[in-house]
């Protein structure tokens, strides 16, 4: 089953997403329209809401609150990456150029707060209080995250422990709430839903890790921005950390001065040092690890194509190529 097959799964349910994104995104003020409409045709995969809609159809979901709620998970996301883009003072995601780049910093930044806020409009249209729970403690622990983040940026000193728990809170976490989510509107008894969290973690790590993976590897064409933008921001991620634990003299000295000070022009020789020390793969086996776990999470799930879908995510998340 393939990435295109597991869509079509809940491509009707899909439709219903989209029409929300849509009906909720709206606005009276012409330029957040504009803004709106380039975000949403400006591509990217929905994993999240994806993720959303098969959890909630694998344990039986018949209503309609779940495309609403896989929206809301969408706005979310959206919002952090409009806010994450002028932070990181990005120019491409997704092969387009970034709303920052087009419309500056300023109006980004308050399109932004529009699309958050506006989620937590969409929270109370839901009318359940245990969905306000984990999404508004979801949204802060995210926050929580992109803080953390910040100071692993430029710090050298960055363990593969701190890292972890960056991709746990800012990443990871908005998976959790998806999953969960589609096993909360299910009526599902608290064991499963807690599966489907956990499923939602373990997969949410993966792909983080894939994509530290992919900023070492792919071309602009294939991952949608610049080769090593990571290393030009900072950001000690998993290959680096591994390489630069696993090096010494010149070239740790070298790794060090690179996440310091950030830029690309280290990139060759950091390059080499991820390759002779085997910092890919040993991201890659993490993020296999990670993959492998969430699998076992659901296996008590019943046995219908959409736990499978699920499962099948598991291995798009750590063999894709953008």
């Amino acid at each position: 089953m393939d990435f295109k097959k597991i869509q079509n799964l809940v491509s009707e349910d899909m439709q219903g997403v989209n029409a929300v994104i849509r009906q909720y995104l709206h606005s009276d003020v012409a330029l957040i329209n504009q803004m709106a409409n380039y975000i949403i045709d400006s591509g990217g995969k929905r994993l999240r809401p994806l993720l959303a809609l098969l959890c909630a159809k694998v344990c039986g979901y018949s209503g309609n609150k779940h495309s609403l709620v896989a929206a809301i998970i969408e706005f979310i996301h959206t919002a952090t990456l409009l806010h994450d883009d002028v932070v990181d003072e990005s120019s491409m995601r997704r092969g387009h150029e970034t709303a920052n780049s087009i419309w500056g910093n300023e109006t980004t930044v308050l399109v932004g707060d529009f699309v958050f806020s506006r989620s937590f409009e969409m929270m109370v249209d839901v009318g359940e209080m245990r969905v306000m729970q984990i999404l508004a403690h979801a949204s802060n622990t995210i926050a929580e995250g992109e803080v953390m983040q910040l100071l692993n940026c430029n710090d050298p000193d960055t363990t593969e422990d701190r890292y972890m728990a960056v991709i746990q809170s800012k990443t990871a976490k908005l998976f959790e709430a998806a999953c969960q989510l589609g096993a909360l509107l299910a009526k599902q008894s608290v064991e499963i839903e807690c599966a489907c969290a956990a499923y939602g973690t373990h997969i949410g790590t993966a792909f983080q890790l894939k994509d530290d993976v992919l900023d070492y590897q792919s071309s602009p064409e294939e991952m949608g921005k610049n080769l090593g933008d990571d290393l030009a921001e900072g950001k000690p991620t998993l290959p680096l950390i591994y390489a630069l634990k696993n090096s010494k003299g010149a070239t740790a000295e070298l790794i060090r001065e690179a996440i310091i000070n950030g830029g690309k022009e280290y990139m060759g020789e950091v390059l080499a040092a991820i390759e002779s020390t085997g910092a890919i793969a040993y991201t890659e086996n993490a993020a296999s690890e990670q993959a492998q776990l969430a699998k076992q999470h659901i296996e008590k799930l019943p046995n219908n194509p959409y736990r499978d879908a699920l499962i099948e995510l598991t291995e798009f998340a750590i063999s894709r190529t953008l």
